[in-house]
């Protein structure tokens, strides 16, 4: 009697198959933290289009705290995947492009009909880019050492922060609604943030900032100021604290042009010896 053999395509494709079976929750959690940041963004969009503005911003800020959890949770737990960079991207472009894009047009970008749909594709085109390159960076071995302190443009939450502002003001200074609900300074925003999204100027990165001790006491007093204005006027303080990081864009130019021409000084010194 002749035994009949499975073949060997089917036995690959079997084992393949036992292994995608066994996934160990930690290599899960971080990819579950995204989805959660990907479900607010989307939520937004709902909250918006039925005019509901405050739901709708906080469920932006709802996806900013999602996004900065799941890198941590992945390095924590050492779950660091493709896939899951993939789809924080994804998420990325969701939460803090498209969302605000619809958000603002629905807001007041309406008004300029079929230029304001343009300047909210703009802003969400800008978006994509952005998270684009900030994916190739990544596999870049020769970024110079002085960038490890920057981020390449605006990073994607500060942008839709921004892009918002004239809704976190205007939640506690309606009155002033004929120049915070204004078009045309909504588009010229939305167009400026664009632009510092796919810009190469450089703007601060905290992750590897190191900070004086005589430093630590005022910032921690100042952080202290920074909650209490949080919970007494969390809108204004949010809508004023991401106009001071406009501000501190042209400071963190200047300061990564000296660190530059320090860099390149070494350079050219150990080049000569």
């Amino acid at each position: 009697m002749v035994r009949k053999t499975m073949p060997t395509r089917h036995i690959i494709k079997k084992k393949a198959m036992g292994k995608l079976k066994e996934v160990p929750f930690r290599k899960m959690a971080p990819n579950i933290v995204t989805l959660m940041a990907l479900c607010a963004g989307v939520t937004t969009i709902r909250f918006a289009i039925i005019g509901n503005w405050m739901y709708a911003i906080g469920c932006i800020f709802l996806a900013c705290i999602f996004d900065g959890l799941d890198g941590r949770v992945a390095r924590k737990l050492k779950a660091s995947s493709k896939f899951g960079a993939e789809l924080d991207s994804l998420s990325d472009f969701v939460s803090f492009g498209v969302a605000p894009a619809i958000l603002m047009y629905q807001w007041c970008l309406h008004d300029l009909t079929h230029w304001g749909w343009i300047f909210s594709l703009m802003f969400a085109s800008a978006m994509a880019m952005r998270l684009a390159r900030f994916n190739t960076m990544l596999e870049d071995e020769s970024v110079p050492e002085y960038w490890s302190h920057y981020f390449v443009g605006v990073p994607a939450p500060m942008a839709a922060a921004i892009a918002m502002m004239p809704i976190l003001i205007w939640f506690d200074n309606e009155e002033m609604a004929y120049l915070l609900r204004n078009r045309y300074i909504c588009s010229a925003l939305m167009l400026i943030v664009a632009f510092l999204m796919i810009s190469r100027i450089p703007t601060l990165s905290l992750k590897k900032t190191k900070i004086s001790a005589d430093w630590f006491v005022p910032l921690m007093v100042l952080f202290v100021l920074f909650i209490s204005c949080l919970l007494t006027k969390p809108w204004l303080t949010l809508g004023l604290f991401t106009l001071c990081y406009l501000f501190t864009v042209p400071l963190t130019v200047w300061r990564f042009m000296r660190e530059k021409k320090m860099a390149n000084s070494t350079t050219i010194e150990q080049s000569k010896e």
